[in-house]
């Protein structure tokens, strides 16, 4: 059964991943509400240094929904001018010894059917098959940053948060972020990333490593593309996203995922997350539970 809930420290050790592997969504309990007056900025002295950044982000990278998942979503094509336009989207959630793993299919403006892999881990992939052949090929470079369809502020890269796997993670200071304190990360870019990005600021809740929201910088520190977390549900007692917004700061498009239902506690084929799987079709888990508004 779906339900909202207030996030209790039981909750945040759950913490869940969405889209795929590392990316922590975890709301706090305050989450979405502005805190009654500005407040002061926290105190440094108690910074973590190299050590206990890294350890921190360990943290980041180990959690994850237990076992395998399903679920549904649309995404919404929100431009700053123009039509409003949506897809309807299918994710098929694991994990392997290299991280977590995903398939995810995703129907474009005429109805045809794109499909992914995304992998997370210290060596990420990613794999696309274009209808109607489905033959699979590896994205690599910038294609990562290209949208997953036209009209889209979706990536693979945004799926995929290689960053978290980057060398040299370090926090920049204790902050406050929807009236939470905050570890604020940066991740230097290892040379050659390529889209233009020169780093990644993410925020991460001080008491519960749950990251909060992530930002993309480009060579001089402009933010080129902006991720949020506004709202989640729960699943039993799992944590789930609901809805998501992904942001191109240049332009001011916006795309949002809304998670329409889930299927947890799966067990699927290892096949199914094979590159030439996805020349084939998926099986929707039966009895998936509707995430209401």
């Amino acid at each position: 059964m779906a339900r909202s809930v207030g996030i209790s420290p039981a909750c945040f050790r759950r913490a869940f991943f969405f889209p795929v592997g590392c990316l922590l969504l975890a709301a706090t309990a305050g989450f979405g509400a502005a805190p009654p007056q500005k407040m002061p900025e926290l105190a440094q002295w108690g910074k973590p240094d190299a050590a206990e950044a890294q350890r921190i982000v360990g943290l980041v990278r180990e959690s994850g929904i237990a076992g395998d998942h399903y679920l549904d979503f649309e995404l919404q094509a929100l431009p700053r001018r123009g039509a409003e336009s949506v897809y309807r989207g299918r994710y098929w959630g694991s994990r392997t010894a290299a991280g977590a793993i995903a398939r995810i299919e995703l129907a474009d403006a005429t109805g045809a059917v794109h499909r992914f892999i995304v992998a997370n881990g210290a060596a990420p992939a990613v794999w696309r098959a274009r209808p109607p052949a489905y033959a699979s090929e590896a994205l690599g470079g910038d294609e990562l940053f290209a949208p997953l369809l036209p009209g889209l502020e979706v990536s693979a890269f945004d799926l995929q948060l290689p960053y978290l796997f980057w060398p040299g993670p370090r926090v920049e200071r204790i902050t406050r972020l929807r009236g939470r304190p905050a570890y604020e990360f940066l991740f230097p870019a290892p040379s050659g990333t390529g889209g233009g990005v020169a780093a990644v600021r993410a925020f991460l809740d001080t008491q519960f490593n749950a990251m909060l929201q992530t930002e993309v910088l480009g060579p001089r520190g402009t933010v080129l593309r902006s991720f949020a977390l506004q709202s989640f549900k729960t699943v039993g007692r799992q944590p789930l996203p609901k809805v998501l917004d992904y942001r191109n700061e240049t332009t001011r498009d916006k795309s949002r995922l809304t998670v329409l239902a889930a299927a947890l506690e799966q067990t699927f084929p290892r096949g199914l997350f094979e590159p030439a799987a996805l020349g084939r079709d998926a099986a929707v888990p039966a009895g998936a539970v509707r995430l209401e508004p």
